[in-house]
């Protein structure tokens, strides 16, 4: 199952909480804690290292990176895009997103990605195994991305409350991954 770590945990020191570490239930939770950044309507975040959805939008937590914030926020631009096939492929705006598309269209925005990937070459993109912000999950025929806890996927599955229409959308983590192989972008 995968899932976040525990809430971080308070310093000795006192100082701000610990990040959690990415191991395999984690989806992708960071590390760092730079100063949150204010939230706004179009970069809305949560305090924290933890991102959160409300009524479909995500809040980028305070205190992940830029990248991963911008990422986030992205995602939040393309949510009520349709479902195409082959969408986002040929350049990063697009009237519709296939799966992949969203994924190139939220790492191209963090500056994680040159040009518009499909799902398999995403299977030799970045690094092997989970990321500590970033985890994108792929497989021949399929890719999502799980961002500081929260997935951005054209597919409602493990979705207990999908969104109505097709496309990109922001959903829980993934309680399964079978069948997918985990990559990340170097240091996130």
């Amino acid at each position: 199952m995968l899932g976040l770590a525990a809430a971080p945990v308070a310093s000795a020191s006192g100082g701000a909480p610990a990040a959690p570490t990415s191991d395999p239930t984690s989806g992708g939770a960071g590390v760092g804690a730079p100063p949150p950044a204010p939230s706004t309507p179009t970069q809305p975040t949560v305090p924290g290292f933890t991102a959160k959805i409300v009524k479909g939008v995500a809040y980028a937590p305070s205190y992940a990176p830029l990248e991963v914030q911008e990422a986030i926020w992205a995602g939040n631009k393309i949510r009520h895009k349709p479902y195409i096939f082959g969408g986002g492929h040929a350049a990063f705006i697009a009237s519709g997103y296939d799966c992949s598309g969203s994924v190139s269209y939220v790492l191209h925005a963090a500056g994680l990605l040159a040009t518009p990937f499909d799902s398999s070459d995403f299977m030799h993109w970045g690094q092997k195994g989970l990321g500590h912000w970033i985890t994108v999950y792929t497989n021949p025929g399929h890719a999502f991305v799980q961002i500081a806890g929260i997935r951005l996927d054209t597919s409602a599955e493990g979705d207990p409350h999908p969104t109505k229409g097709t496309g990109p959308r922001w959903r829980p983590i993934m309680t399964s991954i079978h069948g997918f192989m985990s990559r990340h972008p170097s240091g996130y």
